[in-house]
């Protein structure tokens, strides 16, 4: 991962790699992470830089911590904290060992309401912290756009700001006190000054007074008075600089020298935070802007208002916003016209008619300015926070541009006085221009700290074009008497450019504060002082010569091959991306390492992280280690290895990524793809190959349901399905039964037909009554139905239509396209009428609108793909244009509480399920905010998953159903949610697919 070493200094490093692993197996309780695959997935965070880790420790306690400093000390070794590993600037990038705080030192310590101060433990994540603090009406308002992920320690160590600093000031001016463990062992409380206590902290205190007093000119010379400065070390909390204050009565708070300082100084154990009242209101102004000068032109006279954020999302962001299909909806809502660039502009308080106040103030400014009727007025708190999630995707949504040119990091923090904010943008774009390339544009325009990157290809002539924009960029930061470092801190990307901001002076009084704390150097070294170049090939991610090895892939990955012309705003066709495997590889790079994939909130991305919090078992991470295999960096045939398939086993396919992950990193596909390929070498166990081929003999089982039943009804047979098949003993089987629906399902003439049911396996042989719900539901809102089967020409006209879902699964992609040429033969004469498909099993029907598309079966197949509905959507598109004539009654049950299957989240199909459900009188319909159930397929029947199979459920879905009173409804339309949860509630209530809710109230009528 590194560039090549000499063979005397590899054996070293591998000497040292084994002798730290063994003395921290023998004395910490924590996780000891040394292998390559684990090393090659901490090696990067969300920067443009990657260097392989000596190893990786993920303590359990403080103590862990404490051994593992002492170790290091011992043996020279480096050692770094990490949180969720999403710096940009490669902060936590080097040969080191790296102590992963997020799993377990994620605890709130302490709470002093008076006081107003939490205190926690480095690892616990930002949104967490708050969600634990909402109740009582507090929060900690640094809130970056990755609070969903973020940890506080990374936080304290990056010196973050996050949207709403106008108001609330940077981490710096939010810290109390932190707890720290110093190099030499040390552990002392860094807070006001004059508390210092220890002689080894009195000597400390003494010698920072003695540099700062010496250096006092310097400082108040060379620092940025600006808010937004984040680089070198806060020498000056002695003598402020800041235009915001550090302490509320002038004091020097010693934490604040370690905020901001990238853990090259201590290692923070606790950190003790001020809050804020949580505002009781909140407004939000979107102003449209004919010009993105204007924006900027503008943004001075805004803040007057006294906003509490001031947030830019200039056009490319607006267009790649839209398409995002979850994004879409929520920024068309923001938009007048088309406007080259909008704020966000926010207010925050304790009255509503305060904040409506100050609405029709910005508005009443913005038509004095010539703007009239270009404010989107937004009082609604659900649209506030839509809109807010659209603009925290920023970086993201920038980075999943195709191409190997990309958005870089490397001057996007570069914060100037608003009065200069206009001609600083109009002059870096043309600069952008002069080197081939373009920006695009976001962030914090109310403290003049835009985040702007230019697109690069790294890979090719990138570096020479970062650097020679770097130092133009520079020039005039320096001309505006603005700061190089304004957010996202230095690490390997602005290092360098400490000295440049700072001065030769202060940089060795910088150097002074590093060797004071850390006299070995082992804290992080590399970063803030003694640095690499941020040019440095060899700590790049894409070294020269990277190059991903020859594959012949089977899914069609060819839209991921392309390159980009960033001056032309151009790509090429697919396919002509040079990707020697086929688009896969590209696919996988798409992963710019953002962490979004770490998160907890709503939606389903990722449920095996949720579970195990491995960053082996999270989308990044399998992103990370595909990625390394199929560049030859973990060893030959390291694609299809134990270690791979390791890596890709807990992956349920849920296909939360493919709409969740901002880039666009689609793991379900991947991982059929690695099935593929690993399948064709090794093979499949024959538990694999019974569930891949279940359709193919699934009529033969149907014909003796008794005997194919007798695995849940024969004493023993559960534990004898374990031990020689791996079906866990403690899961239930679907139950095979006779009276299949396609057995005597009634259906008019092809010729007749305005509509087509497309009855999938499972509920044709496993719940043929959703089937017969479904088929009377649409008889009785006039539909003429016609029931799919194989085409007269199909030389297997015997068996049904299948939608090759179970095949795709165990990587048989071969025959799965047999089985969706079957498909498309027999729906052909109905698609090319215009005559829509339906379906009830998600992960079947949505198949046709997916993988179908991506296994080169050419303009049939996306014919189909906009033809095919779920039986839920049909009936919500009809009801929408009036066509649907559907008398329902009202039922006993009064409340619906609806799970949502993967894939129709993945699909933004739930919405249809609550319409349809809407339209039974008086049923109130809850949607159950949970991910994955964890049955997935066959994945929770697998004995090896049972454990994590119900863990997901227990997460949040089974929970919710033990609340639910008796005669509350149960509904879930995907067959394996339905068997999880009958389970995982042990059958003592079962769930129903919406067209047998439906069906009933039709009963009634």
């Amino acid at each position: 991962m590194n560039a090549p070493m000499p063979a005397a200094a590899l054996n070293r490093l591998d000497s040292v790699r084994s002798e730290l692993a063994r003395r921290l197996r023998n004395e910490v309780r924590g996780e000891i992470l040394f292998d390559r695959g684990s090393r090659g997935r901490y090696a990067t965070d969300a920067s443009i830089y990657q260097a392989d880790p000596v190893g990786v420790l993920i303590p359990r306690t403080l103590d862990d911590v404490r051994i593992a400093v002492a170790l290091c000390r011992d043996m020279k070794v480096p050692l770094a904290a990490r949180g969720a590993g999403t710096s940009q600037c490669g902060q936590t990038v080097g040969e080191l060992l790296l102590i992963d705080n997020s799993k377990y030192l994620n605890r709130v310590t302490g709470f002093d309401f008076d006081a107003m101060t939490v205190t926690v433990e480095p690892g616990i994540v930002l949104d967490h912290l708050n969600a634990w603090l909402k109740p009582h009406g507090v929060w900690f308002p640094v809130d970056v756009s990755t609070a969903a992920q973020c940890t506080i320690g990374g936080m304290a160590g990056n010196n973050s700001c996050g949207s709403r600093s106008i108001a609330y000031g940077n981490m710096v001016h939010n810290v109390h006190h932190i707890d720290a463990l110093l190099a030499d062992g040390t552990q002392a409380r860094f807070g006001n000054a004059a508390d210092a206590a220890g002689s080894r902290m009195t000597s400390i205190v003494a010698a920072l007074h003695r540099i700062a007093e010496r250096e006092r000119e310097e400082i108040e010379r060379m620092f940025p008075r600006v808010l937004r400065r984040v680089g070198g070390y806060n020498l000056d909390i002695f003598h402020p600089q800041s235009v915001r204050p550090y302490t509320a009565d002038g004091s020097a708070n010693l934490s604040h020298l370690l905020v901001g300082s990238e853990g090259t100084l201590a290692y923070t154990q606790q950190i003790t935070l001020n809050l804020v009242p949580l505002p009781g209101h909140k407004t939000l102004g979107v102003v449209n802007f004919p010009t993105f000068y204007q924006a900027m032109d503008l943004t001075r006279h805004i803040v007057k208002l006294e906003p509490c954020a001031v947030e830019l999302v200039d056009r490319t962001m607006i267009d790649l916003a839209r398409d995002n299909p979850a994004f879409k909806p929520v920024i068309d809502q923001a938009l007048i016209g088309a406007p080259q660039a909008i704020l966000l502009v926010e207010f925050a308080g304790d009255t509503a008619s305060e904040q409506t106040r100050r609405l029709k103030l910005l508005v009443e400014l913005m038509s004095d300015l010539g703007l009239p009727g270009s404010v989107v007025e937004m009082t609604d708190t659900s649209a506030q926070k839509a809109l807010w999630e659209v603009r925290k995707a920023g970086l993201n949504i920038m980075m999943s541009m195709r191409g190997d040119g990309k958005p870089v990091s490397f001057i996007e923090d570069c914060a100037v006085p608003l009065e200069h904010l206009a001609q600083y943008t109009e002059r870096l774009t043309g600069i952008f221009r002069k080197h081939g390339t373009r920006g695009t544009w976001y962030a914090h325009a109310s403290v003049g700290t835009l985040h702007v990157r230019p697109i690069l290809d790294m890979r090719s002539g990138g570096a020479e074009k970062m650097r020679a924009i770097a130092e133009e960029a520079s020039a005039m930061v320096r001309e505006y008497k603005g700061a190089f470092s304004g957010e996202h801190g230095d690490g390997l990307a602005r290092s360098e450019w400490v000295s440049w901001q700072f001065g030769p002076r202060l940089t060795r009084a910088f150097e002074e504060i590093k060797d004071l704390f850390d006299p070995d150097g082992i804290m992080n070294p590399g970063k803030i002082v003694r640095c690499p170049k941020m040019d440095d090939a060899s700590l790049f991610r894409f070294k020269p010569g990277y190059q991903a090895i020859p594959l012949v892939p089977a899914l069609d990955w060819s839209a991921w091959n392309v390159q980009n012309d960033p001056d032309a705003n151009t790509t090429s066709a697919p396919g002509t991306g040079g990707d020697p495997a086929g688009g896969f590889a590209k696919a996988v790079e798409m992963c710019n390492n953002n962490g979004h994939c770490r998160k907890f909130d709503a939606g389903t991305m990722c449920p095996s992280y949720r579970v195990t919090r491995d960053e082996q078992h999270l989308t990044r991470g399998r992103a990370n280690t595909l990625r390394l295999a199929l560049s030859g960096q973990l060893g030959a045939d390291a694609f299809t290895s134990d270690e791979m398939r390791d890596t890709m086993d807990l992956c349920v396919g849920c296909k939360g990524c493919r709409r969740e992950c901002p880039t666009g990193i689609d793991m379900a596909k991947m991982k059929i793809e690695f099935l593929y390929q690993s399948q064709k070498k090794h093979g499949l166990r024959l538990k694999d190959r019974l569930v891949a081929t279940l359709p193919h003999w699934a009529r033969w089982a149907a014909r003796f349901p008794a005997f194919f039943n007798m695995r849940d009804t024969l004493p023993g047979a559960a534990l004898i399905s374990e031990k020689w098949l791996g079906f866990s003993a403690r899961r239930s089987l679907p139950k095979w039964r006779s009276d299949t629906f396609l057995r005597d399902a009634q259906s008019v003439d092809a010729a007749a037909a305005d509509l087509v049911l497309f009855a999938d396996t499972f509920n044709n042989y496993f719940e043929s009554e959703n089937a017969r719900a479904a088929h009377r539901v649409l008889q009785a809102a006039g539909y003429r139905v016609y029931i799919a089967k194989p085409a007269p020409s199909d030389a297997a006209r015997a068996r049904p239509l299948c939608c090759g879902r179970t095949y795709l699964a165990a990587g048989l992609v071969d025959q799965a396209k047999v089985e969706a040429r079957r498909v498309i033969e027999a729906l052909e004469p109905f698609v090319s009428r215009g005559i829509p498909v339906v379906g009830l099993e998600p992960s079947c029907l949505l198949s046709l609108r997916d993988e179908f598309l991506v296994m080169g079966l050419g303009s049939s197949a996306a014919s189909l793909a906009k033809n095919s509905y779920l039986f839920e959507e049909f009936l919500a598109l009809e009801h929408k244009a009036g066509r649907l004539h559907l008398k329902l009654a009202a039922l006993p049950q009064k409340r619906a509480l609806l799970h949502g299957h993967c894939h129709q989240k993945a699909f933004d199909a739930i919405k249809p399920v609550q319409q349809v459900l809407g339209l039974i009188p008086e049923l109130k319909v809850e949607l159950i905010e949970s991910s994955c159930c964890g049955m997935a397929g066959s994945f929770g029947f697998d004995a090896q998953h049972y454990d994590i199979s119900m863990q997901m459920a227990e997460l949040s879905l089974l929970p919710a159903l033990r609340k639910a009173e008796p005669d509350t409804l149960l509904v879930a339309d995907g067959t394996s949610c339905r068997h999880q949860i009958a389970d995982g509630l042990h059958h003592t209530r079962k769930a129903e697919h919406v067209a047998c809710v439906l069906e009933r109230a039709l009963a009634r009528n």
